[in-house]
């Protein structure tokens, strides 16, 4: 199977990573991906959001399955033009994807299905704004309307941040805090049948003990030990079936990943967004415990041919990501910094802890920063504390000035479990 993966970020070097042990897989092209997806993928150049250019690149490479990775090109569309060129994609259509790309629509959507989740108010004035800012009280939570890369969302006990960050975008929502540990939880879907994979926990503040500001995810770590044996199945009944269902009940089939993002709160499981693509860090995590080939299951996703799969086997072991992120990220980051130390991780970690790009480049012959996030180092283990220790002991090997990553990734699971 010749398979084209869409993006260039860490997600799709572990979506990479997985499809080139796949024995299905006869060739793996990634467009535009980065100086890691390199090692394992065959690159070509495209502008990710311009569904034609997409489209006629796959046809060209004579792809028999398109992968868009990124949530920017699913909402613009791109697995639309895929498909209509007659080649299976695994991704929502841009209309479906509105249930990342809208906050609004997705808490629609949640109604409609009724879906347990935050409540909430969509506003698009500064008075709706401080009607809203004062049902629910402190600590606020304002989410852009729209995409924004992760970073769209504020949570904060300080009014005037809260006031500011709502009244600094056309449309937010602004919804009650919800109590309780986070989880995610992927699901793969042709738009009738659903397939969970094994849930994870993500860190999304910048710093030690969950302090500073949110980033698009700072590290993650799979299986959850303190998590109920039947939360997945109840996510299943509640969540993620129902709102697949409901999307197909009013023509816009999701096919593609399901994302739940996941409070446990003391009344219950709350869902506090929905993503329409694999997350990162915890993609990482999650498909480095996956067993089953990659490949046949995505291409049934994009075949509607979910409900013929064998069940997905999965690893005992547990996953460890820890990202390595620039000098200054999540604000303004410095990029274009040397990272050394790569090849240290693959003579002496390997294969037990590998590292997966995100924004990086090739400069001349080093490897350099590119973006925030500049990579992630993955561990896996007969344990987390084991995972752990593999992750960190990879990460010590990498050299980026004035890089910062987190030291307490899964540390108190692991401590607990």
């Amino acid at each position: 199977m010749k398979v084209l993966v869409i993006g260039g970020g860490a997600r799709e070097h572990a979506l990479c990573r997985s499809l080139s042990l796949d024995p299905d897989v006869t060739a793996l092209y990634c467009a535009p991906g980065n100086a890691g997806i390199a090692e394992v993928a065959e690159l070509r150049a495209v502008d990710a959001l311009d569904g034609a250019a997409v489209a006629a690149l796959a046809t060209e490479l004579g792809a028999e399955l398109v992968i868009v990775g990124p949530e920017a090109p699913l909402v613009a569309g791109v697995a639309d033009a895929v498909r209509a060129a007659g080649i299976p994609c695994f991704g929502p259509s841009g209309e479906a994807a509105q249930l990342e790309g809208s906050k609004a629509f997705a808490k629609d959507v949640m109604a409609g299905a009724g879906v347990p989740t935050a409540r909430s108010y969509v506003c698009t004035t500064p008075e709706e704004v401080e009607e809203a800012l004062d049902a629910f009280g402190a600590p606020y939570v304002v989410k852009d309307d729209g995409l924004a890369a992760g970073k769209g969302v504020v949570v904060t006990d300080d009014l005037e941040a809260a006031r500011a960050h709502a009244n600094a975008c056309d449309r937010v929502v602004i919804e009650e805090f919800l109590d309780g540990p986070e989880v995610s939880l992927f699901a793969i879907t042709d738009g009738t049948t659903v397939v969970p994979l094994q849930p994870a926990q993500d860190f999304k503040r910048a710093l030690d003990g969950d302090e500073g500001p949110n980033t698009g995810g700072m590290g993650a770590y799979s299986p959850l030990p303190w998590a109920d044996p039947k939360l997945v199945e109840e996510v299943m009944e509640t969540v993620l079936q129902p709102t697949v269902d409901e999307l197909r009940r009013r023509g816009t089939p999701f096919s593609g990943l399901l994302y739940a993002g996941l409070a446990i709160t003391s009344r219950g499981v709350r869902v506090i967004e929905f993503n329409a693509r694999f997350g990162d860090p915890e993609t990482q995590v999650v498909l480095a415990r996956l067993k089953t080939p990659l490949a046949g299951v995505l291409l049934a996703s994009a075949n509607g041919t979910l409900a013929d799969l064998e069940p997905l086997r999965w690893s005992e072991n547990a996953a460890v990501t820890v990202v390595v992120a620039s000098h200054n990220y999540p604000d303004t980051p410095r990029t274009g910094d040397p990272i050394t130390g790569l090849d240290e991780v693959a003579a002496q970690d390997a294969p037990h802890a590998y590292v997966l790009h995100a924004g990086t480049r090739h400069e001349g012959g080093a490897v350099v920063s590119a973006g925030g996030r500049v990579l992630s180092v993955t561990a896996i283990g007969s344990g987390l504390t084991e995972a752990r220790e593999r992750a960190y002991a990879a990460v010590a090997r990498i050299g980026l000035d004035g890089s910062q990553h987190r030291t307490d990734i899964a540390a108190k699971a692991a401590a607990e479990a």
